[in-house]
């Protein structure tokens, strides 16, 4: 009975300390992911960097835009036999 619970002990121990470095590993994560978007939070008050992010996500967008209307023409001419 003693040897069932030493070992019971000792798989607890082991299991405590494999969950301690899980816990240090995501907290690590979770604190350079916080860093990160306090960086890029303070980097977007800067007015020139924020407007050319803001730029750069309109340009997509029109990117987007163009390719949708490209495939709606090909759809028009498919569909009037052209």
């Amino acid at each position: 009975m003693t040897e069932f619970f030493k070992k019971a002990f000792e798989d607890m121990k082991e299991s405590a300390k494999a969950q301690h470095e899980v816990d240090k590993a995501n907290f690590s994560a979770a604190k350079a992911e916080s860093k990160a978007q306090w960086e890029e939070a303070k980097a977007m008050g800067n007015p020139e960097t924020r407007k050319a992010a803001l730029q750069a996500q309109r340009d997509k967008q029109i990117e987007e835009a163009n390719a949708r209307k490209a495939e709606a023409e090909a759809r028009i001419s498919k569909a009037q036999g052209k």
